[in-house]
């Protein structure tokens, strides 16, 4: 098997365990000291689980050299600040860190915009935080992590329980041995420094905000309890609802079962010796969830001891031609892509009002669509998306110019889709998994994000594929042939004119030349514009200037026969160290058709009257 043969994803469940495996290995090879870690789980519907919340102050340290866990030889300490000693007196030798006495940090929360100091920082900081618990019989306890940017190391009571990488995907480590009664600590070692061979990879165009971002809590589970779930509505069969739930830790002869009360549907399977319950049942009377009626019911999942009470919405994706359909009608997507830049305050989105201000605000737009981009959003955003009525693009950070042709950084990108895919399958909001974003033409390339495709559609048949590609030209002719659409079911484009080349009225006289006969969607396109910077149609930086440029874009993207769907960049401005423009810019990617301080440009009104007017795209 060569490197980027697609590996064989294990029957009994979708898992990350293999390609966690490879790159543990791989981590051993090229590191002077292996950290070896429980690998940590996927739980499905975390958030839907019995927890106890870990958010609030967090003790923090800033450790640039990383001294709290390696000597000066570089080798792992055995006393490192995860044993959170306090330090004696009499003791033979000093203790040189306190996280009793150390400032503060909000979880969730990036580091960067909570201290001046650390708004460039990138490196290790450590966290600390003291709770009680009493541990229950007969309960696995599971410390859920919903992000943390980019590799990081976690301990309770001194004992390590697991480590990770990838700053935008949830993971849960087991903590029952670890956790005791009475009074227990935390500790947390997040390093947000970028290497060649992480995912994404050195450069990207968004802040690289470092931490415990999103929420962090610990969850209880009994002792053979549901980790992951997949409920989907049958594209081949009229009211048909099938799937499956997979148990750890089964009993033979076990069963699983589902209801959905409003529907009066109930169906129970026998737990295979694989632990996966496969269900397939009829439903009568089933409202399928649209963004214009966005029904989600409430769904119960039992398996011995263990309920997730579920709220889920049933419909189809598929494609017919150059059409997308939904629940199999065409449908233009009319979207925006969006950071998860927190509006307001800046730094990383992650509460429900930071969702529902965003996705608000697309909604005011006139959007059925948003592209999240360009790695994972959170629970929220998408609990949000599938209340609101938003259709989702979902994207692994696979963005720019990896190492396409290193295997360690295959198993990076296949573990981030596993985790994605593993953790957010039941949103009905979502309807594409985007494998990439504007990546090299290169046989490497082409090989590494096929892998991803075939591994994401056996993961998730139920769902399109994607990728946002770039572009070539020949004059003023625009060719979309990237050998990559092969293994999409849905083509992505990202085009800049009038911004990055030419000036806006060169859309007028652009023709496109499509190789693919699919659905096209053009993932990107606009222009910056600084909010209340004002002048002619053709000075850049002003809002008449971004607004002149939609003008044109609109009208050229409109011919294009196999168009069924944009979103352009972006919905908010948001930070990135590659704008440093001063009094423009300001670390800001000025393109937003909004502020990040919710002032509306121009050009948001521009797309709004289009959107609302049904005068770009073909008919629903």
């Amino acid at each position: 098997m060569t490197a980027f043969e697609a590996r064989p994803i294990a029957p009994r469940t979708p898992s990350i365990f293999g390609s966690l495996a490879l790159l543990l290995v791989a981590n051993c090879l090229s590191a002077s000291i292996c950290f070896a870690a429980p690998a940590p789980i996927v739980l499905t519907g975390a958030d839907r689980r019995p927890s106890t919340s870990l958010n609030g102050e967090w003790a923090s340290i800033v450790d640039p050299y990383f001294s709290g866990l390696f000597s000066f030889h570089h080798e792992e300490k055995k006393n490192g600040w995860f044993m959170n000693y306090k330090a004696k007196p009499g003791d033979p030798f000093p203790t040189e860190y306190d996280f009793s006495t150390a400032p503060k940090l909000k979880v969730p929360g990036d580091w960067n915009t909570q201290r001046e100091s650390l708004m460039f920082y990138e490196g290790p900081v450590w966290y600390e935080k003291d709770f009680t618990y009493e541990p229950k019989p007969h309960t696995h306890v599971f410390l859920h992590v919903g992000a943390a940017n980019y590799h990081s190391w976690f301990w309770v009571n001194g004992q390590k329980v697991c480590e990770h990488e990838g700053g935008y995907t949830a993971f849960n480590c087991e903590v029952t041995q670890a956790i005791h009664s009475g009074d227990n600590f935390v500790v947390a070692a997040v390093d947000n420094t970028r290497h060649e061979d992480n995912v994404p990879t050195l450069e990207t165009d968004w802040w690289n905000y470092g931490g415990l971002t999103r929420e962090v809590s610990l969850i209880e589970l009994p002792d053979s309890f549901i980790d992951q779930y997949d409920l989907h509505l049958s594209r081949s069969e009229d009211g048909v609802i099938e799937g499956w739930v997979h148990v750890m830790g089964a009993q033979p002869g076990g069963k699983a079962e589902v209801e959905i009360p409003e529907l009066h549907a109930k169906a129970t399977a026998d737990i295979g010796a694989d632990g996966r319950a496969p269900l397939h049942f009829n439903v009568q009377g089933l409202e399928r969830w649209t963004p214009e009626s966005p029904k989600l019911y409430k769904v119960a999942i039992h398996a011995g001891n263990d309920v997730i009470d579920e709220l889920m919405g049933f419909r189809t994706i598929q494609t017919r031609g150059t059409e997308i359909l939904l629940n199999g009608k065409p449908i233009f997507l009319r979207g925006v892509a969006i950071h998860a830049e927190a509006p307001y305050r800046t730094g990383r989105a992650y509460s429900d009002k930071d969702a529902e201000t965003l996705l608000g605000w697309a909604k005011e737009l006139g959007c059925n669509y948003v592209r999240l981009a360009h790695y994972p959003h959170d629970e929220t955003m998408l609990r949000a998306a599938d209340r609101m009525g938003l259709l989702v693009w979902s994207e692994n950070p696979v963005y720019w110019a990896l190492e396409f042709d290193n295997p360690k950084v295959l198993a990076k990108a296949e573990q981030q889709l596993d985790e994605e895919i593993n953790t957010s399958r039941n949103h009905a909001a979502i309807i594409l998994w985007s494998m990439a974003n504007e990546t090299p033409n290169t046989p490497a390339r082409t090989q590494f994000i096929e892998t991803l495709a075939a591994r994401a559609r056996g993961l998730d048949p139920t769902r399109l594929i994607t990728a946002a590609l770039l572009v070539r030209a020949q004059g003023n002719t625009k060719i979309v042939d990237d050998p990559l659409g092969q293994a999409l079911d849905v083509i992505g484009i990202n085009e800049y004119i009038g911004w990055y080349e030419g000036h806006p009225d060169s859309a007028d006289i652009t023709q496109w030349q499509i190789a693919y006969q699919k659905p096209l969607i053009v993932s990107e396109f606009g222009a910056g514009a600084k909010a209340g910077l004002h002048g002619g149609e053709n000075e850049r930086w002003t809002e008449e200037y971004q607004a002149n440029v939609y003008r044109h874009q609109l009208p050229m993207l409109n011919k294009i026969p196999q168009l069924r769907g944009m979103s352009p960049w972006v919905l908010m401005d948001f930070r990135s160290p590659n704008r440093p423009l001063a009094g423009v810019q300001d670390e800001f990617n000025r393109k937003g058709l909004i502020s990040d301080q919710g002032q509306k440009k121009k050009a948001f009104y521009v797309l709004q009257k289009a959107y609302k007017d049904k005068t770009v795209g073909k008919p629903d």
